[in-house]
Parts: structure tokens; C-alpha cells; sequence
């Protein structure tokens, strides 16, 4: 990764620290991308003493907004001549129904629309690299994943799995299309299960039966490193420069359910896609 340049979102903990350590590690040049300034901030100097790699930068922009997709997009390109890795990482999970500042529902609007704004907006950036790898990080959650087109923002009979489910098929149906558009550019898009990372959504951290329940929970789901493994092989491993289009689990292309592998489906979701962040891909 010498002489690289990845830009890692949702990078303030988890999966997107690991990767950013990660990579930095390797010798890239690594751009981390945080909602939070503060937030932003810790981790990235945890991630230069970690990495022990003066490297790493940080930028803001929120996923949730357009607007700060754009602004981000804007300055990113006006600072940088070519991006190498792009790793979508960034995601949520929301336990009620809540709308992102353009009144999308928020899991498709941050884990999918977002970063669908985001790639197309950062496009020109990873043409000017060679060999530039775009990673979408989805979830093996995609398999419960359907999407009513008459109410894809789920404004009727919202939970947690249908939102979640939606936005990680989102993903891979993304993933799918993009491969199939930059085919021969040499440029590659993959997606990836992490595995079951152990996560804190939903705990309360200040009494004493959530810090137990997150000590149990570190004992049956992954770390943040182990769930970032297959995220930082796409990125870097030779092994994969020249496969795209595809869904890795443990480092290993792997079946997706009958429903993501539906192309008609993922040229739909790209269509309404567009139409719904307003951005017509070239």
C-alpha cells in the first residue's frame, strides 16, 4: 500500500478505525471520514499512535445530508489528484424509525444513498488512479433484506430489520451495478459480511447490567480487527485486483441470496437511486 492513497468512512470507531490502522500500517496515506469532529479527532490520533504512521488525516461530512456529501466531495477533490481505495464503511442501525436531513429513511439514507452520492461525486478522483478499488461493506443481514418500491423509506410498518436488511441488499445490489459500469476501466467494486462485530447500539454504557451485557457480548461477536479483515483484503490484497462485482465473507467470494444477485433489481435501485440524491452517474 506504499504510495497509496484510501479514504475509509465512518473511521471515528469499529470496523473504520481497524481499517484505517490497517492500512496506514501498510504505508497508505489514509483519510479518515467522521460525522463528529470530536469524535474525529480522538480517533485519529489513536489511529497515528496505533498505525505508528504520521499519515492519516481527518475530514468531516456527515452521510445523513447531501449538502455535507457535496461540500465534502468539493473540497476532497479540490485538495487530493487521485484516490486508490475508497471503503464505504460507514453505516447505522436505528431501533425506531427516524429521517435523515432529506427525509430519507435513515439506515437506506446513510448505509446506502450516502455513499452511493459519495462514489459517484469521488468517481473522477479513483479513474486517476490505477487500478483503483471501491469496498462496500454490507452484512449477511441483506438475506432478510426486501425493498417495497411503494415504500421504500418505510413510513409504513417500520423495525429495525426491515430498515437494516433493506439498506445491506441496497448495497450489494450497488456493488453489482457499479462493477458492471466501470468494467474495463480497471477500477474494481466488491462488497463484503464483516461477520457478527459486537456492537453497543442499544446499550446503556452507564449502569452496571449494560457494561456486563457489553462484556458478554465481547465474548460471542468478533472484535472491530477481526470484522475489518475481509474490508482490508479487498482493499490491499493482490488476490483480488482483478476480481469485482463480488461478495466476501472470510476473505472468500460467497453466495448472496437469490433476491441480491437479481441484476434487473440492482439496475432498478441504481435508477431510483439517482433520482433520489438528485445525481445522474456519467
Amino acid at each position: 500500500m506504499e504510495g497509496k492513497r484510501a479514504l475509509v468512512t465512518g473511521a471515528n470507531s469499529g470496523m473504520g478505525l481497524a481499517t484505517s490502522v490497517a492500512l496506514a500500517r501498510m504505508g497508505a496515506e489514509v483519510v479518515m471520514v467522521c460525522r463528529s469532529e470530536s469524535r474525529g479527532k480522538e480517533a485519529l490520533l489513536r489511529a497515528k499512535q496505533e498505525s505508528e504512521s504520521e499519515r492519516l488525516s481527518l475530514m468531516l461530512c456527515d452521510l445523513g445530508s447531501l449538502d455535507s456529501i457535496r461540500r465534502f466531495a468539493e473540497l476532497f477533490n479540490q485538495q487530493y489528484d487521485s484516490l486508490d481505495v475508497l471503503v464505504n464503511n460507514a453505516g447505522v442501525i436505528t431501533l425506531k424509525r427516524q429521517e435523515t436531513a432529506d427525509g430519507f429513511e435513515q439506515m437506506l439514507g446513510v448505509n446506502h444513498l450516502g455513499h452511493f452520492l459519495l462514489t459517484g461525486l469521488l468517481l473522477d478522483k479513483l479513474k486517476a488512479a490505477p487500478n483503483a478499488r471501491i469496498v462496500n461493506v454490507s452484512s449477511g443481514a441483506h438475506k432478510a433484506g426486501r425493498i417495497d418500491w411503494n415504500d421504500p423509506h418505510l413510513k409504513n410498518g417500520f423495525n429495525v430489520m426491515k430498515g437494516y436488511g433493506q439498506s445491506k441488499l441496497a448495497n450489494i445490489w450497488f456493488t453489482i451495478e457499479l462493477a458492471e459500469r466501470i468494467k474495463g476501466t480497471g477500477m474494481t467494486a466488491n462488497c463484503l459480511h464483516p461477520g457478527a462485530v459486537g456492537t453497543q447500539i442499544g446499550v446503556d454504557r452507564s449502569t452496571g447490567f449494560g457494561k456486563t451485557i457489553l462484556k458478554l457480548l465481547s465474548y460471542v461477536f468478533l472484535t472491530p480487527e477481526q470484522g475489518a479483515e475481509t474490508a482490508i483484503y479487498l482493499a490491499s490484497s493482490p488476490e483480488v485486483a482483478e476480481i469485482s462485482g463480488k461478495y466476501f465473507y472470510k476473505k472468500k467470494v460467497t453466495d448472496t441470496s437469490i433476491l441480491a444477485g437479481d441484476r434487473e433489481q440492482a439496475k432498478k435501485l441504481w435508477e431510483w437511486s439517482e433520482e433520489q440524491v438528485q445525481f445522474q452517474w456519467e
